[in-house]
């Protein structure tokens, strides 16, 4: 029950939403969309109408508004400049709904064809109470397709007493035989300001203390859409006292600037800790976490926009931080950061509604835009490749990761003893069972075929274990006594190249493919204990100066050599090498089969 005193029409009227009380009720009260008023306006006056009309553009811009407007004002019986009267019983019964001539229809649930199939049946009716029997169809894009077809034949041929009035948000989901037969008119998204005069302008009816900070950020996050400017201003008026910004921020459970500001600072300088404990804080207070990557997100927006559009570029800046704040949130990324952090952002928004923790979700996402190389795809790739180009143009210097081990402190004796080499194998083997002949006729491989061993395996064939010569025992000894493991031989020293054309075989099958490629287009020479491979670019040199490769070179060649071997890359040409007639290679190969020839 109502307590004696209160009126009770204005308990009613406190009920009723903003945005619904102040609906406009003339084409003069629609905001934004002059381009449109004032063509229906015109059309209604002159008596120019069309018997279909489709209305689209995003949330809250006006259509179903205009749409109503529209239907009282070509059935007013006193029409005022094209607009609707508000004041005759056509007008009065349309605004309140006793008027079964003027039907909203919501395509989202009525969507099938029976019910398009209903309201076609009765439309070729004449109206009982009004001019013209109107339909308006919001969410058209819901319907099916079949009734899209059923649609369709009656906005081919209308009866002179109908009009359509179909609206909808998703315009490409509209068949292009409806929208031939409708004149469209595209509502935009409404600007600021004039989000900002109407908000002052309900305030001010309302009696609400709206500041004018908390009426440019209520205009800001309603991207456009005036209705959703007013449902938050319909909130944060129930909250009581001034709404100035902080108590806009305190009520939808945003971060605000000057966090979201920290907060993308700590992201750019990298500091995972800092970030995770502000979002902690942010947390423990109350925002919610999609409003914060949202409110990130605009703002990698902006910055992008700062980096990339130059001079011209500040008309698409949203003006919600101050100049200063984007210059130096500018200067610790680029453009190329900005852009990842964005796709992350944007990604994340999206999985976060389908999310069972949201507040973990939003962590791991702070973590990747920290460390973009977390993400595990390409883009953490190019990522990785970006961060150390900035490090060389930078003049970092990077340490080798493959550090040679200290030789001995003292040379070897003349006297002392040769390592004992490895016995060769035996090239004799049992030979296998005779099978079958193969399905597409071709001839077996010879029996004296050896095929290589399963990858991973060590190969240890008499080809490969190479014979040292006896000058070649000790050459520690001809070493100069200033030489250390750690420095390189000089790049014009001789050295044995065909030991690593001899081993090459036994390179290639304990490497993956794609590195006996790159193995397969060197050259090399050993030297003392120096193995030294050259490659003729750098990419095949980081391709090869690989943990996996130089384990794989060293134990080979060591185990040929009958000493410890170290391995060094380097880019150019192998000194004193001949230049290998590949050729002789091919025909070698070709030799071992008899259905291979090699001309």
């Amino acid at each position: 029950m109502i307590a004696a005193g209160i009126d009770r029409g204005k308990v009613a009227r406190m009920a009723e939403s903003l945005y619904r009380k102040y609906r406009p009720q003339i084409f003069e009260d629609v905001v934004g969309q002059e381009h449109i008023t004032e063509t229906l306006q015109r059309q209604v006056a002159e008596g120019r109408l069309s018997h279909a009309y489709l209305f689209t553009g995003t949330r809250g811009t006006g259509k179903t508004t205009c749409a109503k407007i529209l239907a009282r004002a070509v059935n007013c019986e006193h029409p005022e400049n094209g607009n609707p009267c508000n004041r005759c019983p056509s007008c009065l019964g349309i605004e309140s709904g006793r008027f079964l001539d003027v039907v909203e229809l919501d395509a989202a649930s009525n969507n099938g064809v029976d019910s398009v199939r209903a309201l076609r049946d009765e439309a070729i009716y004449s109206p009982a109470q009004v001019k013209k029997r109107v339909y308006i169809v919001d969410e058209v894009h819901m319907l099916s397709t079949p009734a899209f077809n059923a649609l369709l034949k009656i906005l081919e041929e209308p009866p002179e007493h109908l009009m359509f009035i179909l609206a909808t948000t998703e315009l490409h989901k509209v068949p292009a035989t409806i929208l031939s037969r409708c004149q469209r008119f595209s509502f935009r998204r409404i600007q600021p300001k004039d989000i900002v005069g109407r908000l002052n302008y309900i305030a001010g009816q309302e009696n609400i203390d709206l500041k004018e900070d908390g009426a440019a950020l209520l205009a800001r996050l309603s991207d456009g859409a005036l209705r959703d400017a007013l449902s938050l201003l319909d909130q944060c008026a129930a909250v009581g006292g001034a709404i100035d910004a902080p108590a806009v921020l305190d009520a939808l459970g945003l971060a605000g600037n000057v966090q979201t500001a920290q907060l993308m600072s700590l992201i750019l300088t990298r500091d995972a800790r800092g970030a995770l404990a502000l979002l902690g804080r942010l947390y423990d207070g109350g925002k919610d976490v999609g409003a914060v990557l949202g409110e990130l997100s605009a703002l990698s927006r902006e910055l992008l926009i700062s980096a990339t559009a130059g001079e011209g570029g500040e008309s698409l800046l949203s003006g919600a931080y101050d100049a200063s704040t984007l210059d130096s949130l500018r200067a610790q990324g680029t453009s190329a950061r900005f852009i990842q952090l964005c796709t992350i952002l944007q990604e994340t928004a999206a999985q976060l509604q389908f999310s069972v923790n949201r507040r973990t979700d939003a962590e791991l996402c702070i973590l990747k835009l920290c460390d973009e190389t977390l993400s595990g795809d390409l883009a953490a790739l190019g990522a990785r490749i970006a961060r150390l180009e900035e490090q060389i143009a930078a003049g970092v210097q990077f340490a080798a990761r493959n550090a040679p081990s200290a030789p001995a402190a003292a040379p070897a004796a003349k006297d002392s003893p040769m390592p004992q080499k490895a016995a060769p194998a035996s090239v004799e083997s049992a030979k296998p069972a005779e099978e079958a002949p193969l399905p597409w006729g071709e001839p077996p491989l010879p029996d004296d075929y050896d095929a290589p061993p399963p990858y991973g395996e060590p190969v240890e064939t008499a080809a490969t274990v190479r014979k040292v010569p006896k000058d070649d025992a000790a050459p520690a000894q001809k070493a100069p006594a200033s030489a250390t493991a750690g420095q390189d031989a000089p790049a014009d020293s001789d050295g044995d190249s065909e030991l690593f054309f001899e081993l090459l075989e036994s390179y290639k099958n304990r490497l993956t493919p794609d590195k006996r490629a790159f193995i397969g287009m060197a050259q090399g020479t050993v030297k003392d204990d120096l193995l030294t491979v050259y490659c003729t670019t750098e990419v095949q040199k980081s391709m090869l100066d690989q943990q996996v490769v130089t384990d794989v070179l060293r134990e080979v060649t060591s185990r040929a050599v009958g000493r410890e071997i170290r391995v060094r890359f380097l880019v150019g040409e192998c000194p004193g090498a001949k230049k290998r007639d590949r050729m002789q290679d091919l025909m070698r190969m070709g030799s071992k089969f008899d259905n291979f020839t090699v001309k």
